[in-house]
């Protein structure tokens, strides 16, 4: 997809075909969205291990158009990854593959480091192979870990407290290298904050089996699927003693890494810009919100802290709005509206749609 130029000026160079690792699952069939929206061609591998194939369908329904092609494969898989980029000229990737979960990383923390960072190097293998030189990578704001109050920018030293945000971090330290290695290669690094809400028209959303965010398990407490809330910590030194964090709505997030893509142009090298909305909001704060939203009071209970969990953590996205011009334009009452909308609609998430968690999960 070219960029339209003024006459007699030469338009910059874009990508035109995006191969999405992770495309099937919440961040990235939203991402999805937004590429067909915007005309390029979508190639997606994705192993299902937390999201379904049926996602598709919606993405088609939203965008009026399917992705070009869809594999299912694990991103570890070096043999059946070159393959997909024998079949298709891709011009850049959008790196979604990765396990999320805080509490889970600190759980099973070789298979966390095994399939982000494992997946990383491989998929970094691949297109090196290919001559594929143009990555945006979505690490997260976790990577700051115990950085103090916010909003915290990119220069702020990295702490990461768990494995999870370890694994982000290494990932980071790997494309680095790269970039210093081979200056042919282009990578924009966002570390995004917390990302939820869902698609407006219902259609998309995270699926509540496959997450413990606090966003969709407030859902499920409001629809009666759980009784009470359990809340992790009470007793940090915020202003009402529960975690603060910066919610960033999906559709933002995926229009910037949509902007990310008409950027490649601005230079080599591994750029580094922080997602967020640059205020902060604590639990209960989100609890009241989404009591207001869905016409009912959450009950909760206030447990104790999980381990790696900080009391804080808020990012300052202005050096991104200065470069490309990107800003968050929804809040948190917009995040908790459409995960709300979501679960009304989807009451069993994509319910009979071959969704198979992964039994460690």
């Amino acid at each position: 997809m070219a960029s339209t130029a003024a006459e007699g000026t030469e338009a910059p160079w874009t990508p035109s075909t995006v191969l999405v690792t992770g495309g099937a699952g919440f961040i990235g069939s939203h991402a999805c969205v937004e590429l067909l929206d915007h005309g390029y061609e979508v190639i997606v591998v994705d192993d299902y291990s937390n999201s379904t194939s049926q996602v598709f369908a919606r993405t088609e329904r939203i965008a009026g158009r399917f992705v070009g092609a869809v594999y299912e494969l694990d991103i570890r898989d070096r043999h059946a990854l070159s393959a997909v980029f024998d079949r298709h000229s891709v011009d850049a990737v959008v790196h979604f593959a990765a396990h999320k979960a805080t509490g889970r990383s600190a759980r099973m923390p070789i298979k966390y480091y095994d399939i982000n960072v494992g997946g990383t190097t491989a998929l970094l293998g691949a297109m090196h192979e290919h001559g594929v030189h143009r990555l945006v990578y979505p690490s997260s704001y976790a990577v700051y870990g115990d950085a103090g109050h916010g909003p915290l920018e990119v220069t702020t030293p990295a702490r990461p407290g768990h494995p999870y945000a370890a694994s982000m971090w290494i990932c980071e330290q790997i494309l680095a290298d790269v970039c210093r290695r081979h200056p042919e290669y282009t990578v924009l690094c966002l570390r995004q904050s917390t990302t939820s809400g869902a698609h407006p028209s219902g259609l998309l959303g995270r699926h509540p089996r496959a997450t413990d965010h606090l966003m969709h398990r407030l859902a499920q407490v409001a629809d009666g699927r759980r009784e009470r809330l359990e809340v992790f910590g009470g007793d940090y030194p915020t202003r009402d003693g529960t975690a603060i964090r910066d919610y960033l709505h999906v559709v933002d997030a995926v229009e910037a890494y949509r902007v990310a893509l008409d950027h490649f142009a601005d230079g080599p090298g591994m750029h580094v810009y922080n997602l967020g909305v640059g205020e902060g909001s604590s639990v209960l704060d989100v609890v009241a919100e989404f009591s207001k939203e869905c016409g009912r009071p959450i009950p909760y209970d206030v447990g104790p802290r999980r381990p790696g969990d900080v009391a804080e953590l808020v990012v300052d996205p202005t050096a991104v709005t200065r470069a490309w011009g990107w800003r968050p334009t929804r809040d948190l009452t917009d995040v908790c509206r459409d995960v709300w909308r979501f679960q009304r609609l989807n009451p069993q998430g994509y319910a009979d749609s071959g969704w198979r968690p992964d039994p460690e999960e």
